[in-house]
């Protein structure tokens, strides 16, 4: 009779174990963030050097002239691997640096 007892005992303390075991939340856990590295995030690696305004491609100024009204060119630089432009512009005492891929497409202004 005891091991009956005994045994419905350890039967109850299991289930009353897996219960509570089933119950106990833990928080979520979330995924490492990972760094993406985006185009205009990029442009910041590259070296440039200073050009002309002839050398920029007729693409980029057409854009640049386009978006950039009222502006005056400061100084114009090229990427090293021709991939793009940093264009220092300048307007009411205020300079921002503008960058243009090669085709002529914005990639983002900040403040210079």
């Amino acid at each position: 009779m005891k091991n009956l007892f005994l045994a419905a005992a350890l039967v109850l303390g299991l289930a009353a174990n897996a219960q509570t075991e089933t119950t106990v939340t833990t928080p979520p856990t979330t995924a490492p963030a990972t760094t993406q590295i985006t185009p205009a995030a990029q442009n910041q690696d590259k070296d440039y050097t200073k050009v002309q305004q002839s050398e920029i491609s007729p693409d980029v100024l057409k854009e640049a002239v386009g978006k950039y009204k009222g502006y005056e060119l400061v100084e114009a630089l090229k990427a090293t691997d021709g991939s793009e432009y940093k264009l220092v512009l300048t307007k009411d005492g205020k300079d921002v640096a503008a960058y243009f891929k090669s085709t002529g497409e914005f990639i983002k202004e900040v403040a210079a």
